[in-house]
């Protein structure tokens, strides 16, 4: 009898040992059944998790995060203000799907009918903005796609800027992370995708966000959803906890609970499994080197750290720092000059190379800089 409770404690014991030597948090085919998705950390563009990312699928309103861009860019170029008042167009009252229901002629500020196109998804909004930036929707678009041929975004061509179905209108999941990334550097634009629920036209209109997780996961930021016959239920989904950013990107959902259920498992997996740290100079970072020649015997030195750094938090290894840098240098040295390299690792993993450079501008020794030293000592007497 013994016997058997030993044996089954060992049994327990190895199976208690099997269990925790897989990862505690991962994601199953059960879990992430969209046709096409990716998580991404959105400053260095590192994919945490992919599944057909690079398969081209309509995205429905999920568009409208390039047409924010290019409107939160002419903001920030001063091409247009916030409170500066649009006229809808017959072009932009005619768009059906999800709308604010603009009438031709009806004017509104830049910063209703960015709220509109964000929280509300309205067509006919995002058509408006469009077509006062660049005067003719036509050339909007155009913007759309060379800026998305600016980011990288191979597998995309827009044919409209609101994401209504149209033939060899497409992208990849892949694509709507590098756009969301881009917007999400345009800190202004959460001040819109993180509202749940507004007001137009002095409190006559009333709007919602269609992005649900705003009410139900913690550390959502944002940013867009999208559903069309064709693009199915999409999203991408933005998100950052303790420092740390994501986005969440689901294309082809067959219903809305299941798009936003996916894009917060997605979440999930990348705030468990990873975390966001500041890099800094390291203690043991020289002050000084040595200028061989130089009427002034050596320079102090600097070194912009000013990244950070993606990391697994399973990750026992530490972040390793390597200076590269001469013994000396010769003079003459400008102020500014690159001497050598910090560079930051984390498992055979480069982090960033940082520039080493010099603080003063140091002359070589020769008669003409003698003499004005001389100069000056004796002036100072």
């Amino acid at each position: 009898m013994i016997y058997k409770k030993i044996f089954a404690f060992l049994m327990v014991f190895c199976l208690m040992a099997t269990a925790v030597s897989f990862p505690a948090n991962s994601l199953s085919e059960e879990e992430i059944t969209a046709p096409s998705a990716i998580l991404m950390e959105p400053a260095s563009k590192e994919i945490l998790y992919e599944q057909n990312s690079h398969e081209q699928r309509a995205c429905a309103s999920v568009t409208k995060i390039m047409t924010l861009l290019l409107v939160m860019e002419a903001l920030d170029s001063g091409k247009i203000t916030l409170d500066e008042t649009v006229t809808a167009s017959a072009k932009a009252a005619s768009m059906g799907g999800s709308d604010i229901w603009l009438e031709e002629g009806e004017q509104m500020s830049v910063d209703d009918l960015i709220k509109a196109t964000a929280v509300a998804s309205a067509n006919d909004a995002a058509v408006a903005l469009a077509e006062h930036i660049c005067g003719d929707l036509g050339e909007f678009i155009a913007q759309m796609n060379n800026k998305a041929k600016e980011l990288g975004m191979n597998d995309t061509t827009f044919k409209n800027c609101n994401g209504l179905d149209e033939e060899g209108h497409v992208t990849s999941a892949y694509d709507v992370a590098l756009m969301s990334a881009a917007l999400m550097e345009h800190p202004k634009i959460f001040g819109y995708t993180s509202i749940w629920m507004d007001n137009l036209r002095g409190g006559e209109t009333q709007i919602v966000n269609t992005n649900k997780l705003l009410k139900t996961y913690n550390g959502i930021t944002g940013l867009k959803t999208g559903t069309t016959d064709d693009a199915g239920c999409c999203m991408s989904a933005s998100a950052c906890r303790d420092g740390l950013n994501l986005v969440a990107v689901v294309l082809g959902c067959k219903t809305g609970t299941q798009r936003f259920k996916e894009a917060a498992a997605l979440l999930d997996y990348g705030f468990a499994n990873y975390k966001y740290t500041n890099l800094s100079v390291p203690e043991d970072f020289p002050q000084e080197i040595e200028v061989v020649g130089g009427m002034i015997p050596q320079t102090s030195l600097s070194c912009n750290v000013s990244q950070g750094a993606l990391l697994p938090k399973s990750q026992s290894a530490e972040i390793k720092w390597e200076i590269d840098l001469p013994e000396s240098v010769e003079a003459p040295v400008e102020s500014g000059q690159t001497i050598g390299t910090l560079i930051c690792s984390c498992v055979d993993k480069e982090l960033g190379r940082f520039d080493i450079t010099a603080n003063e501008d140091i002359a070589s020794i020769g008669f003409s800089p003698v003499l004005s030293l001389i100069y000056n000592a004796l002036i100072a007497l």
